[in-house]
């Protein structure tokens, strides 16, 4: 009787184990990993909760900020490299590279700013922002098109997913750093530095290209996640409130700080049951195979899974044999304006000198450049309408909230309206960049408390474009061959929109409106001093111009 109890428990012990493994590496874990990875990977939106922080610490003017927020943006959009790298490497090296580069970048940017370093050139200070930035697209690469690829049936789902996670960032961020270090907004810049490069180290081995099996209620469950994210963002809705409403002491920021957390935890909740499913039906399917031969040779009938692989298979055979049929073996460069059907694999040069491509790259350069511009300098837009740092961290955290709900409506929303009504991604972003000019003149206009309205407008349409224009739409027209190259090379004209909206026009004419200020004034710039503008004329000139070239777009 002993021998049997015992031989009953270590026969659980092994099945737990067995459970245990299932749960680390299936399907849904690694999701739940991905997750938690684009969640701690859109620092880049918080820039204008401590720009400020920059431009008085290192002495700079409006056009030097803007100079290094460009660079920040290229930084951030410029992942040709990482996806070029991801065609080699498997997701671990993706990840690898993006965690450090994250730590180096804003670690030198916090020695700097708090000065425990010499006062670093502008071109370092660049520099150290790209490096920064640019470890975004290869946390992006490494995690988001992972997943695409391992969940090719549910795209938009799962971009509309990550993508959403990306854009809680900012909030997420904002209530950790309240918890860990109070209102030092120094600090910040160190947050963002380290806890990246943790998570993404922490699951390195997670994330990776797995087989595309049948899962006929997978929508269900990335529902289910999403309904999850829903509420996490709720909560950091409710928080924003009441905490711009009240005063919190650090002990309620650490309490909201865990509440945060454990919130970003309870996908292991859904996780934890789907895998559990999956365990038990592949135990009882090796039960019934073992006691009916009958149902073995069932079994060996194609699956939809292998038929699916095998369509997907030939799906990306077929434009290339073809190729080299119909011109004989010649050299790739001769196919480049010869491009396949719409929604066929292009290859890399045939997608770039495609006229689709050239429209998306237009619109993304005067459409996003606009909202880029606009998060870019919330800090100062803030500052220079007179509202408190207080209220500048709302702003901030109302981007994040809006962004994420963008993010994740607009892929889940276009879904379904492709599939229902026909009605296309192109339109649908047209109506977005549209709605993005209202914020723009609300800030151009500078109507009283109109900036809370404009940051929750134009947090809500530059997340809704981001998964419309580069995931969606790229993924549809271009093919999923060389996706992950394709993604990050359009993601290029979002900083080019920068530079020329951000820089060229927002910074110089701030500068020259600050200028001139000093001068009604009778006083002259000294060096090293940082140049502020007050007033709503700040920055009208500026959005009106961001306005026209966002309805060209």
């Amino acid at each position: 009787m002993f021998l049997r109890s015992k031989k009953m428990v270590e026969a659980e012990m092994r099945k737990m184990k067995k459970l245990s493994y299932q749960i680390v590496t299936g399907r849904w874990f690694m999701i739940f990993a991905s997750c938690l990875i684009m969640s701690v990977s859109g620092a880049t939106y918080m820039f204008g909760l401590y720009s400020n922080e920059v431009k008085s610490s290192l002495g700079y003017d409006q056009s030097t900020l803007n100079l290094i927020s460009f660079f920040k943006d290229l930084g951030a959009n410029l992942g040709i490299f990482s996806g070029l790298i991801n065609e080699l490497t498997p997701p671990w090296v993706i990840l690898s590279i993006g965690a450090a580069m994250n730590f180096f970048g804003y670690f030198m940017v916090w020695l700097s700013v708090t000065g425990h370093i010499a006062i670093p050139h502008v071109w370092q200070m660049c520099l150290y922002f790209y490096i920064g930035a640019n470890s975004q697209s290869f946390a992006n690469t490494g995690a988001l098109v992972t997943c695409v690829k391992s969940f090719p049936r549910s795209r938009g789902s799962v971009i509309g997913l990550l993508k959403g996670y990306v854009g809680l960032s900012g909030a997420i961020f904002t209530q950790l750093y309240h918890a860990f270090y109070g209102d030092d907004s120094k600090a910040l810049i160190l947050l963002i530095g380290y806890l990246p490069a943790v998570i993404s180290f922490l699951f390195l081995p997670t994330v990776r290209i797995l087989d595309i099996l049948p899962q006929r209620k997978e929508l269900r469950v990335f529902y289910k996640l999403l309904y999850i994210s829903l509420g996490v963002a709720a909560f950091l809705m409710l928080l924003i409130v009441l905490q711009n409403r009240l005063s919190f002491n650090r002990v309620q920021y650490i309490v909201d700080g865990i509440f945060v957390l454990l919130l970003l935890l309870l996908p292991l909740v859904v996780v934890f049951r789907e895998e559990l499913n999956i365990f038990n039906n592949h135990n009882n399917n090796i039960n019934h195979a073992s006691s009916s031969s009958d149902f073995k040779v069932v079994t060996q009938v194609p699956s939809p899974a292998s038929e699916l692989s095998q369509l997907e298979s030939q799906s990306q055979v077929a434009p290339n044999s073809n190729i080299a049929i119909s011109h004989g073996g010649t050299s790739c460069l001769s196919n480049i304006f010869k491009p396949p059907r719409r929604g066929e694999d292009y290859t890399i040069l045939q997608a770039l000198f495609s006229i689709d491509m050239l429209i998306l790259f237009i619109a993304t350069t005067f459409g996003v450049g606009g909202t880029l511009t606009a998060l870019d300098n919330l800090g100062q837009i803030g500052k220079s309408l007179g509202y408190s740092k207080k209220s500048l961290t709302t702003f901030v955290s109302l981007v994040s909230i809006w962004n994420y709900l963008g993010r994740a409506s607009s892929d889940f929303a276009s879904e379904v309206f492709l599939k229902k009504y026909k009605f296309p991604r192109p339109l649908m972003l047209s109506l977005v960049m549209l709605l993005s000019c209202v914020g723009h003149l609300l800030i151009a206009l500078g109507i009283p408390n109109s900036l809370y309205f404009a940051s929750v407008i134009i947090g809500f349409c530059f997340g809704a474009i981001w998964p419309l224009m580069f995931a969606a739409i790229i993924s549809e027209i271009f093919g999923l061959k060389y996706y992950s190259t394709l993604y990050n090379f359009g993601a290029v004209a979002s900083p080019v929109g920068s530079f020329i909206l951000n820089v060229k026009v927002t910074g110089s004419l701030y500068d020259k409106e600050a200028l001139k200020q000093l001068e009604m004034k009778g006083l002259e710039r000294k060096v090293g001093q940082d140049l502020t503008c007050l007033g709503v004329q700040c920055y009208r000139l500026p959005f009106f111009i961001i306005t026209a070239s966002t309805l060209v777009a």
